[in-house]
């Protein structure tokens, strides 16, 4: 019998040595008896190497840390660590249907909001203070308010973590355009959390999603966009994966446009190894302001429908760019009310 102490197989060959919540444990995905040759392993195990339907797992603590401790990839961990979110990224390289970026905003909590845009000194300071005054932070994060592989302050930003703070988490969230071009400088400065964007896996539907893709010094429009942003995305998430990071999928809940299409999205993420997925229901805004955002009802059957086939994410907050402290209980006011 599996209960809350024991670790876990999970999809993407992981082991997980740490107690779950129940509705973690209703969650997970690739859990069998020993019947079927996966390996399960108790607390009490001192196990390093696994052998797990005939590969050599490695069971690695710095990596199960990255979920333990991040709250976007753990409902316990939301409850009792936060993250920090630098806002060093403004610029994007292509534009969505549904979003609106706005740099200076004190009012929304959603992405692509913030209250000002910092550089990497300032970026740098607000950490210090950041770490110091609410030690339940263990994750520092750049989810934009752009795409933050399309911003080299993003790098100096992550070079100057790796550096000064070498325990922080560090974790990304892009559109993925970039992901393969960057994937190596991400693992250099040891980001180990990376979230993808991908809100579509057949270039039609994705036309329809997205207005244009930059890349290389030419703008994509069309079907010709949705097919690079898709492949690359598709390159990306496999480099992700092979390098061992944690990788959790956003999709944007779309009626009319992307819904019937979701189940397949996430079928095919969970065959390639990522940890969680996220159906992000979408705010009715730009081109896409007169459809009508899926209902709680409706998102809780397509997560339902999802979780065949990868673990869901079932307590997101849509943070901002510049998001601090714990999911559901920011600070972030009271720190640029210091700067």
């Amino acid at each position: 019998m599996i209960n809350n102490q024991t670790t876990l197989f999970l999809s993407g060959f992981l082991l997980y040595p740490f107690p779950l919540s129940g509705r973690e444990l209703s969650q997970l995905h690739g859990i069998y008896t020993t019947r079927t040759n996966v390996v399960v392993f108790t607390m009490s195990d001192e196990v390093r190497i696994a052998d797990v339907q005939g590969k050599k797992v490695q069971w690695d603590p710095a990596q199960m840390r990255k979920i333990q401790e991040h709250p976007c990839f753990s409902e316990k961990a939301c409850h009792n660590f936060g993250r920090c979110h630098i806002p060093v990224a403004p610029k994007c390289n292509i534009q969505c249907n549904y979003c609106i970026r706005d740099f200076d905003c004190v009012n929304e909590s959603r992405p692509g909001v913030t209250t000002r845009v910092l550089n990497p000194d300032e970026s740098m300071d607000m950490v210090k203070k950041v770490v110091e005054k609410y030690n339940y932070i263990k994750v520092v994060g750049i989810a934009g308010p752009g795409d933050p592989l399309a911003n080299e302050e993003t790098f100096e930003t992550l070079r100057r973590l790796h550096e000064q703070y070498p325990n922080v988490i560090k974790c990304i969230s892009t559109n993925g355009l970039l992901l393969p071009d960057k994937i190596d400088l991400l693992q250099k400065y040891d980001v180990g959390n990376i979230t993808v964007t991908l809100n579509a896996i057949d270039p039609e539907i994705g036309a329809k999603i997205y207005q244009f893709v930059d890349y290389k010094g030419k703008r994509y429009e069309g079907l010709e966009a949705a097919k690079l942003l898709l492949s690359q995305q598709m390159k990306g998430i496999e480099e992700a994966v092979k390098r061992n990071m944690i990788v959790k999928i956003n999709t944007v809940y779309i009626p009319g446009i992307n819904e019937d299409h979701i189940p397949a999205i996430a079928k095919k993420v969970g065959e390639m190894g990522v940890y969680t997925f996220n159906l992000i229901p979408l705010i009715s805004q730009y081109k896409f302001a007169n459809i009508t955002p899926p209902t709680p009802e409706m998102k809780k059957k397509m997560q339902d429908e999802c979780g065949k086939y990868v673990k869901q994410m079932r307590h997101c907050q849509r943070c901002r760019a510049d998001a601090i402290g714990k999911l559901g209980h920011d600070v972030q006011s009271c720190m640029y009310e210091n700067k």
